[in-house]
């Protein structure tokens, strides 16, 4: 059986003292603070501040800062903990908004 390092297709960033994040629920029903630990074109480590019992982890925003401009859409790898890894979704493909269409 492969290591969790060995299943790894791209290499990670680790962040000495974490960064601060959130978490967001697709409808902006939940938020939930995290620290972001590592990261990779492919995912993330991070570790989450409370419970995330409950939630609906299947696709989900990870907001890395506090106006929410920059983000990424996820969805959940792994849990060990008070730690989670995620996996970075792909946009759909097909017409993308510019801002420009009437």
């Amino acid at each position: 059986m492969k290591s969790k390092t060995e299943q790894r297709q791209s290499c990670r960033v680790e962040f000495e003292r974490g960064y601060p994040a959130n978490m967001m629920a697709i409808d902006g029903t939940w938020r939930r603070g995290c620290t972001l630990m590592d990261v990779s074109d492919t995912g993330a480590r991070l570790m989450v501040e409370s419970s995330i019992k409950g939630l609906s982890l299947k696709e989900f925003f990870l907001l890395l800062s506090s106006p929410g401009l920059a983000y990424r859409r996820c969805q959940l790898a792994w849990v060990n903990g008070d730690q989670i890894g995620v996996t970075f979704l792909k946009q759909k493909p097909g017409k993308r908004k510019t801002g420009l269409e009437r």
